[in-house]
C-alpha cells in the first residue's frame, strides 16, 4: 500500500493519474493548503520543501518521495510501465518529463499567479508567462502533429504534460489554435483512469464550472491569500 498525501492541483494530479494508470493501491491523505498543514513538522519531515504531493511505499521500507516528477518515475519503475526500459525510449520519456517540469508548469503557474491570484494587474508580468505558455502549447502541437502521444506509447510523460494542460483556461491562455494538442488532450481525458485520478482527493470542479462561478472565485480568493502569505516579511 501507498500513502498518497496530495491536494487538488496539477503537480498532485500527476502522481494520482499515475497511481491509477498503474492499478496500484494506495491510500489517499488529503492536505489543507489554505491551512498551511504542508508546512507543519510533520510533513516537513516527508517533504522538507513542504510541498505536495508525497508518497510513502509501505511496501519498501516506508521509503519516502518526493517532487512530483520523481513520483512518478518511481511508480512506474516500481510497476514495470509507463517508462520504456531501453535507453532511448526511456530517454524519450524522461525529456518530455523534464518539459513539463522545466516548463509548462512553471509558466502555467506563474500565469496563474499574476492573471488569477495577484492582487494587482501586473499587465507586463500576464503577457509575459501567457505568451511563454502559448509558446509551450505551439512545441506541443507541433510535435504531437503526426504522433499520438508525446514519446511513442502511452507514458508518464503524457500524465505530466496533460495534468497541467488541461487547466489552460485557468492561465487564461486559449488552446483554440492549437489542433493536435487539442486531440492529445481529449484522448487522455477519455481515459478513465486519468478521469478517476484528476477527483483525488477531491472533484473541485472548478474546470468545469467557469471563471465565473462561485466555486472558482472562492478558489482564486484562497490562492491569493496564500500567495499573500508567501511574500518576505518586512
Amino acid at each position: 500500500m501507498i500513502d498518497l498525501y496530495t491536494a487538488p492541483t496539477p503537480n498532485g494530479w500527476k502522481a494520482s493519474v499515475t497511481l491509477e494508470e498503474l492499478g496500484l493501491p494506495y491510500e489517499v491523505h488529503a492536505i489543507d493548503l489554505m491551512a498551511n498543514v504542508q508546512k507543519q513538522d510533520w510533513f516537513l519531515k516527508l517533504n522538507p520543501n513542504g510541498r505536495i504531493p508525497v508518497i510513502v511505499d509501505r511496501e519498501n521500507d516506508d521509503f519516502t518521495v518526493f517532487e512530483s516528477g520523481a513520483i512518478m518515475v518511481y511508480l512506474a519503475e516500481r510497476a514495470g510501465r509507463l517508462l520504456p526500459t531501453d535507453e532511448k525510449g526511456r530517454s524519450r520519456v524522461m525529456q518530455w518529463l523534464m518539459f513539463q517540469m522545466g516548463g509548462i508548469g512553471p509558466m502555467m503557474g506563474q500565469a496563474n499567479v499574476f492573471y488569477r491570484y495577484f492582487p494587482e494587474k501586473i499587465q507586463p508580468a500576464i503577457d509575459r508567462y501567457q505568451g511563454e505558455v502559448g509558446r509551450l502549447f505551439g512545441v506541443l502541437d507541433g510535435h504531437l502533429a503526426d504522433k499520438e502521444y508525446l514519446a511513442g506509447d502511452y507514458s508518464i510523460a503524457d500524465i505530466a504534460n496533460w495534468c497541467w494542460v488541461r487547466t489552460w483556461k485557468w492561465s487564461g491562455v486559449d488552446i483554440a489554435p492549437y489542433e493536435h494538442l487539442q486531440r492529445w488532450v481529449q484522448t487522455i481525458r477519455d481515459r478513465p483512469a486519468a478521469q478517476q485520478g484528476i477527483t483525488v482527493p477531491y472533484d473541485i470542479k472548478l474546470l468545469k464550472s467557469g471563471d465565473d462561478s462561485e466555486e472558482a472565485r472562492k478558489f482564486a480568493e484562497d490562492a491569493r491569500k496564500m500567495v499573500e502569505m508567501g511574500k518576505p516579511k518586512e
